[in-house]
């Protein structure tokens, strides 16, 4: 079950919302939020709601001893292998296996091993979570209940944002239902859902289409449509589902920090990534990057913490060598703009800053999307070729750019900047902000009766981090 599915926006939600509504009694809310969760979770993987309750049960006991001064350290390290070999068990044995049999030439069988929806969010919240402890033991929650609603709470459940216990910790026990909420946090569910729906969706279809065919039948022009779109989708969709998640926390009482913060106006590598899955890279800061060394440690050892950063950082999107080539990427660019090879610094250079970074995105996101490095590769070269390709296959990718995609595109590129934020800013200093108010609201109605119709009206509804 997704956000952007019939059955969560006209069953699911508006049950689960009505039981919270008229129940006040907050133990009970929190009972009514936990029994949705499962439920949310079981409907897609009835099987391994199993796996994410015993790791939470885990996680919760290693918490316990995580707060004390005998075991603790003992238990912060059963914790990582608990949540890693959980990572590595149900995301990785068969790469390592495939790449075993590769090496030595044997023929070990590949277990085709069903991976667990939002595993690499849950396991993470739950390390986060113990070690975290570890570090404040003010933040040990005695209460299995609330270690339960914490890390299975269904909004930010299958894709992030990953929150830190400590974030929500107050408002676990004690929140706000009020009415200024739910109309804040529908109106940011209704923004998502749109960018999901009706953005993510139409460029997706055209990315789909250009990477189902052989990268020497694709001419450049195509190429580059399909690569511009994947990179289109994939933010429109992750964002688009975050604001979901943010909106749907918001309803029910908890603030979500931010997870996107329009990344395509960065101008540089590094700027780049204090803007794109803010929760991730905030993470892998706290809990590798900081605890390696950071930048404490002179240049080399920077260098290396970075790197190996990155390295985890594509790797934990899946077992392919097209995410950790992805992952590498970004990493040697920031280690360049760190000693200023790319000179992002110097005044010269920040006309063309954007133009290098999105080339860096939008070429890094095709080896992201690629099934194998050698289809990722093609594609790069037709986009530099000057190929002309196969008349019929441009042909078929030319077809997907309807009137509706170019609609879909122009706001893509308006909401891929602060443009709508600066208006709204100029509108709260004036009288006027009420009709600006009011005018958003009319206008979050229309986006959702868009996206209700198109999701009806069309069967393509995929959802890329399903994947991770």
């Amino acid at each position: 079950m997704t956000f952007s599915s019939v059955v969560f926006l006209f069953m699911f939600f508006p049950v689960t919302f009505l039981l919270y509504a008229l129940i006040r009694q907050k133990t009970m809310r929190n009972i009514i939020l936990v029994i949705a969760s499962l439920v949310f979770y079981a409907f897609g993987e009835p099987v391994a709601v199993m796996i994410m309750l015993i790791s939470i049960v885990l996680n919760y006991i290693c918490g316990r001893l995580a707060a004390g001064e005998k075991h603790a350290k003992l238990a912060v390290f059963f914790a990582v292998i608990i949540n890693i070999g959980l990572l590595i068990a149900y995301k990785y044995t068969g790469f390592f296996v495939t790449q075993f049999n590769n090496l030595t030439g044997f023929s070990v069988h590949v277990p085709n091993i069903r991976l667990p929806i939002g595993i690499s969010f849950f396991t993470f919240q739950g390390m986060s979570y113990v070690i975290d402890v570890y570090r404040d033991k003010k933040l040990v929650q005695k209460n299995l209940f609330y270690v339960l609603l914490y890390i299975a709470f269904f909004p930010q459940l299958i894709a992030g944002p990953i929150v830190r216990y400590e974030d929500i910790a107050k408002q676990i026990e004690e929140r706000e239902f009020t009415i200024d909420r739910i109309s804040r946090g529908m109106n940011r569910f209704i923004y998502g859902l749109g960018k999901k729906v009706l953005i993510a969706n139409q460029m997706g279809f055209v990315a789909d289409t250009m990477f189902s065919f052989a990268p020497g039948s694709i001419g450049t022009p195509e190429a580059w449509i399909g690569a511009v779109c994947y990179t289109l989708q994939i933010f429109f969709d992750f964002s688009g589902y975050s604001d979901m998640a943010i909106g749907l926390g918001c309803v029910f009482g908890f603030d979500f920090k931010d997870n996107f913060n329009y990344p395509f106006i960065s101008g540089s590598i590094q700027e780049f990534w204090r803007r794109w899955h803010i929760s991730l890279s905030t993470w892998f800061k706290e809990y590798v990057y900081i605890p390696l060394g950071g930048n404490r440690k002179g240049n080399a050892r920077t260098t290396i913490n970075k790197l190996l950063v990155f390295f985890l950082t594509g790797f934990w999107h899946g077992a392919n060598f097209t995410f950790i080539v992805w992952g590498m990427i970004h990493g040697f660019c920031q280690m360049l703009e760190t000693y200023q090879i790319i000179p992002t610094k110097k005044k010269w250079f920040k006309p063309i800053g954007h133009i290098y970074t999105m080339l860096v995105v939008v070429l890094a996101f095709v080896l992201f999307r690629a099934d194998t490095l050698s289809q990722g590769f093609g594609i790069i070269g037709q986009m530099f070729n000057c190929s002309m390709g196969d008349s019929a296959v441009n042909a078929k990718i030319l077809s997907c750019l309807t009137g509706l995609f170019i609609v879909a595109l122009v706001f893509a590129v308006l909401l891929s900047t602060p443009v709508f934020k600066v208006i709204r800013a100029k509108f709260e200093k004036t009288k006027s902000v009420n009709l600006y108010n009011y005018v958003a609201y009319i206008g979050s109605l229309v986006v959702f009766a868009l996206a209700i119709l198109s999701l009806l009206s069309s069967k393509y509804n995929p959802f890329i981090y399903f994947r991770f």
